[in-house]
């Protein structure tokens, strides 16, 4: 072989997207990790749930056949760092049945409440697996001798499909003392010494209450959460209002619209607590919100001084960033196939790196052409982002050409795209010019928020980085791999695993 063909011949693209354009088939370990940070499963522009299932099926054993070490380890990454569930619970439940002892040494660290446990038990039960055999019982019976009151009442979930009483008839753990049986009992739906039991005694006499003033006593007596009051009873202005004063921050941001409707907020004293909990810096940080869960509210809302702080608690939310670089540039798709969600999220997020650099970055809309977004340090991000609206098709490689036109030196590229390119020259084909014209150092940063398999550059640029779906570690990831960190594929490969082999028959 030449060495020209050593070196060339696999920058040529293997694989085609779904327009048709040339895309690379990036390597089976990073093809996972992007299933398991997307994390998607609902309907897209390109494919369907089915289409979406059925590929991240066949990923996860091709997985568990040929580097079960590596697939857990990425599953523990996407669980703990990128907060995604649903795709790390079918790798979980996959690799169940191929490597007990990796799974075993990973069960604690993917399951981590009981909402977890019964979607594994779902998916294990839709995989055809049953009760998943003794190796996933031993499991389940340590996470359920760490079952709490506070969980008994917020996750029983009886009727709803797999719950704590099921798998506890399923494992028959065996309880450490008094306390823990009549809790056990308790989730069975068995008789049950609740005096043992001040919360959940506090949740079945409210539900049983004949008079608000009797709800309300035992909402505050029991310290009871949200969710079991809204789901045990019809919440009353009154309960509302009580509700307001002991929700976490993420769920008085998701029930704005619960607390306007119920008439709550129309008292002043309420609304400005609400305010003061939504625009508390420290609170902000400790609930790790992401921006763009600001955008969906954004645009529920009315209320002009809730508007107001949701504007203001976006702005509280970036400023605890990471630094990236001012020299950066930013590139937003607004083709057709972005329209809704995908960017809702993308404006939000590229207006914050953006304001992270002090507004000595670029920040470009691109379709089929290229726009100068000239967006304001000064004016909120929320608002900025509702002025973004999608167009056209997708030109991956547009705003890059624009680059080079200008000779425009950045150290660092972000694109923000669903990759489907349709039209004009592809992403990795200017990226290359623009190197060879401009900065051979540049890094560039594909921040990839599709399902889809193939990629816009091959596998052996070192210098471009691929970024799966959304979290708050997203711009803590560039930032580091700016100040010479190592790629994604490392961070999962650093992950210990405290493998303890398990004897298994």
């Amino acid at each position: 072989m030449s060495l020209a063909k050593k070196l060339f011949g696999s920058l040529r693209p293997t694989a085609s997207n779904k327009h048709n354009y040339p895309a690379y088939t990036r390597s089976v370990e990073e093809q996972y990790v992007q299933t398991l940070m997307t994390n998607t499963m609902s309907n897209t522009f390109y494919a369907d749930q089915k289409e979406l299932l059925e590929d991240a099926e066949q990923l996860h054993r091709e997985m568990a056949e040929n580097n079960p070490t590596f697939m857990a380890k990425a599953i523990v990454y996407a669980r703990n760092e990128g907060f995604m569930r649903l795709q790390p619970l079918f790798g979980l439940a996959v690799l169940s049945g191929v490597r007990p002892d990796l799974f075993a040494a990973i069960f604690l660290q993917v399951v981590r409440i009981p909402s977890d446990l019964a979607d594994f038990q779902m998916i294990l039960n839709g995989l055809g697996r049953g009760e998943g055999g003794r190796a996933v019982k031993r499991q389940v019976n340590r996470f359920l001798s760490g079952v709490s009151e506070y969980w008994a009442i917020k996750y029983n979930g009886r009727g709803r499909g797999y719950n704590l009483g099921d798998a506890i008839a399923t494992a028959h753990p065996k309880p450490a003392d008094l306390k823990q049986q009549a809790l056990y009992r308790y989730l069975r739906g068995q008789e049950a010494n609740l005096t043992l039991l001040p919360q959940v005694e506090a949740l079945e006499n409210q539900k049983q209450a004949g008079t608000e003033a009797e709800q309300l006593e035992w909402i505050h007596r029991g310290k009871l959460p949200y969710e079991t009051v809204t789901g045990a009873i019809q919440p009353t202005k009154a309960v509302w209002e009580a509700l307001l004063y002991q929700m976490p921050t993420f769920a008085l941001l998701r029930h704005l619209n619960a607390l306007l409707r119920a008439g709550v907020l129309d008292e002043k004293r309420n609304l400005d607590y609400a305010v003061s909990r939504l625009t508390d810096a420290e609170a902000l940080r400790k609930a790790k919100i992401l921006p763009f869960r600001f955008a969906t509210a954004f645009h529920q809302v009315e209320n002009p001084v809730l508007k107001d702080a949701l504007r203001e608690a976006v702005e509280l939310t970036f400023g605890n960033l990471p630094e990236l670089g001012e020299n950066t540039a930013i590139f937003l798709d607004i083709s057709g196939s972005m329209e809704g969600r995908y960017l809702e999220i993308g404006a939000v997020f590229a207006l914050a790196l953006y304001k992270k650099t002090q507004g000595n970055s670029l920040f470009w809309l691109f379709d089929d052409d290229v726009l100068d977004a000239m967006p304001s340090r000064y004016d909120s991000i929320l608002t900025q982002a509702a002025r973004i609206h999608t167009r056209g098709g997708t030109d991956t490689g547009a705003p890059v050409r624009e680059l080079t036109r200008l000779r425009r030196k950045v150290d660092q590229i972000i694109i923000i795209t669903d990759e489907q390119q349709n039209a004009g020259s592809p992403f990795y084909e200017e990226l290359s010019r623009y190197r060879a014209k401009v900065n051979p150092e540049v890094k560039a940063f594909i921040v990839d928020i599709a399902p889809y398999r193939h990629a816009m550059v091959p596998s052996r640029d070192t210098r471009t980085f691929y970024i799966y779906g959304w979290s708050d570690t997203v711009l803590s990831y560039i930032a580091q791999t700016v100040q010479g960190y190592g790629t994604m594929m490392e961070k999962v490969d650093e992950i210990e695993l405290g493998l303890e082999l398990e004897q298994t028959k």
